[in-house]
């Protein structure tokens, strides 16, 4: 068993099929059928289970994802640890991240980070739900996660950085009749139409709050993808109600901005593996640890 082995055997997974994965690692299909047989001659187990339209991950395959990415990971780690002795030379640094956290503060993250490490990458995920962050961080598959929830982050197996709270803000249109910068209370949002994330997200409770409080308003657009929201701002549809991490990039667009008060907070959090961090991974959570500090982030009571 071989390094190469396992990339093999983890870009099949990745892709969803032995073609696939040959393409995009620039090999020939019959080489990457041998290595898989050889590698599964040497473990004693199948991986795939081949079907007439394909491959399907064994169970025994399915056990074996993390601790193949994990194995990886250590001989990335030696790699990069090489070239740490003389500053961190190269290498990519994998990040799963939530949609609104996702705007800010990963943009200052990178953009910081990258300033410092001129050679590094930074390979970002889109994870939707806390849970699924999490995931991608348990299970190898991205070093670090940054999210965003309702209450203060604590999850066992896992390191958490308390990063900041977001308040959330009111984005409207430029040519509406909500002032750019002034403060809105819940009921003054009466009578509007309203953009919504999709059950189960904090914006979604506190629109449904509005709603619930407020004559006359009405969702008129449901959306999955975050970035659809201010594009539907923009050309009129509604308002909607966002972390105030979308202030900036809203008002670069020509939205205007406002403060809910009272209002609930996101609060944001980077997660990762207490071990198995490289060298670049460990600068990017070092760096976010700065981030925090200037922030005045707290860490969440166990």
């Amino acid at each position: 068993m071989d390094a190469r082995q396992l990339e093999y055997f983890l870009a099949i997974v990745e892709h969803g099929g032995f073609s696939k994965a040959a393409a995009v690692l620039h090999v020939a299909q019959p080489s990457l059928s041998q290595a898989m047989a050889n590698l599964e001659a040497d473990l004693g187990v199948s991986l795939f289970h081949r079907t007439g339209r394909g491959v399907v991950l064994s169970e025994a395959g399915a056990e074996l994802l993390e601790p193949s990415r994990r194995v990886l990971r250590d001989l990335t780690a030696v790699r990069d640890k090489a070239a740490a002795l003389s500053g961190l030379q190269s290498g990519t640094v994998e990040v799963a991240a939530m949609p609104s956290p996702g705007i800010e503060p990963l943009t200052t993250l990178i953009q910081r980070f990258t300033e410092l490490h001129h050679s590094m990458t930074v390979s970002t995920r889109a994870a939707f739900t806390p849970d699924e962050t999490l995931h991608l961080v348990r299970s190898g598959v991205c070093e670090l996660g940054l999210l965003g929830a309702a209450t203060p982050i604590i999850s066992s197996g896992v390191d958490v950085l308390a990063v900041e709270e977001q308040p959330f803000v009111v984005v409207a249109a430029p040519d509406g009749d909500v002032p750019d910068g002034t403060i809105l209370h819940p009921r003054e949002l009466g009578g509007r139409k309203l953009i919504a994330s999709r059950q189960g997200s904090l914006m979604r409770s506190i629109v449904d709050d509005i709603t619930a409080h407020s004559v006359g308003t009405e969702i008129v657009a449901v959306v999955d993808h975050r970035t659809s929201i201010l594009p539907l701002v923009l050309s009129g549809v509604g308002i909607a109600v966002l972390p105030a991490s979308w202030t900036r990039l809203a008002r670069r667009c020509g939205a205007v901005v406002a403060s809910i008060e009272p209002t609930a907070h996101l609060h944001v959090a980077m997660i990762s593996l207490p071990a198995h961090l490289t060298p670049g991974a460990r600068a990017f959570l070092e760096l976010t640890r700065s981030f925090a500090r200037r922030q005045g982030a707290t860490p969440p009571k166990e």
